[in-house]
């Protein structure tokens, strides 16, 4: 058996301070370029391509996904398939985004004569901005790193990081000035833990027939058989016009059997707690998780803008988001 060879960590942490330190080389860089990239990224009214060979290709990937996930359509273009068929996606109405850190990466040079040609724009992430494909571009972003991580100063790894950095810079820059929200984000995200958390109060809660609801006048009977029914352990309480007036909860209840012999004889407006805590349909899931941990109670009322109500979200309901 070949001996055991105990990990490098000072070699590791060399990586991890190149890599940052390409990072934050970046920042000084920032100028009217980078103004002039998101406002030809804000202005497309095609599609973003993106693209790139190699390591850059795979960053290349992830920007486009960002993109894509931030509401910019976007998509990764492979250079070389692009050359033997695929050139035709390209429309005069789309911005290319090429990552090159020579500038010089010929499958890319070849894609030129089509851009100009087609009238598209092009945006270029590169470490030689004066490169070929740094002067064909209507922007360049410079992207150059001072070294690899790599100790033979080989492998892509700082200018690769660096490229990625700078993507999601564009990608956060675009979103803020789009005015993209946490329910674009959530339209977006369906599927997957992420989409669950952003899943709206319209989309929890038990609403129609399942929503435990009287009426001021009905018997505190008939309020025990609506809690029991539907078993949110609470009732809303409605007025003659359908308007919310105030809630009914088994702790109400359990109070008032302890002063009021009579109980069964009230109606549900002489036990009822008055003005409770509602939601708007549009409230996001995490929104609805806080307000119930913020004010220690297990559910909670989705009215309309008249205060009439839509249904009932309780804190089981938070299960299938993944939050508890």
């Amino acid at each position: 058996m070949s001996k055991a060879v105990a990990p490098d960590f000072a070699l590791a942490r060399k990586v991890l301070e190149t890599e940052a330190a390409a990072i934050l080389a970046l920042v000084d860089r920032l100028d009217d370029r980078f103004e002039q990239a998101v406002r030809l990224l804000l202005d497309c009214r095609g599609r973003v391509i993106v693209t790139g060979m190699g390591k850059s290709g795979i960053i290349c990937r992830k920007i486009a996904a960002t993109l894509s996930s931030t509401g910019t359509p976007a998509f990764f273009l492979h250079p070389a398939e692009a050359i033997h068929g695929d050139l035709g996606v390209l429309q005069s109405e789309d911005v290319i985004v090429a990552l090159s850190h020579s500038g010089e990466t010929d499958e890319l040079l070849r894609l030129l004569e089509t851009i100009k040609r087609l009238g598209a724009r092009l945006v270029v992430i590169t470490g030689e901005p004066h490169s070929t494909l740094g002067q064909a571009a209507d922007v360049a972003l410079d992207c150059h790193v001072s070294k690899e991580a790599c100790p033979l100063n080989l492998v892509p790894t700082a200018s690769t990081t660096a490229a990625l950095a700078l993507g999601d810079a564009l990608a956060m820059t675009l979103l803020v000035t789009k005015g993209f929200r946490q329910e674009d984000f959530a339209n977006l995200h369906p599927g997957g833990k992420l989409g669950k958390r952003l899943m709206r109060a319209e989309q929890l809660m038990h609403l129609g027939e399942h929503a435990p609801i009287v009426r001021t006048d009905d018997a505190l009977r008939e309020v025990i058989y609506e809690i029991s029914r539907k078993k949110l352990g609470m009732s809303c309480v409605v007025d003659t016009a359908d308007r919310l007036v105030g809630i009914i909860t088994d702790g109400d209840l359990r109070r008032h059997m302890a002063d009021t012999p009579d109980l069964l004889a009230r109606t549900a407006d002489a036990v009822m707690t008055r003005n409770p805590v509602t939601i708007a349909p549009d409230t996001l899931a995490v929104e609805v998780l806080n307000t119930l941990e913020r004010r220690k109670i297990t559910s909670v009322v989705v009215v309309d803008a008249a205060q009439k109500v839509l249904g009932v979200v309780h804190l089981h309901d938070l299960w299938r988001t993944e939050m508890i």
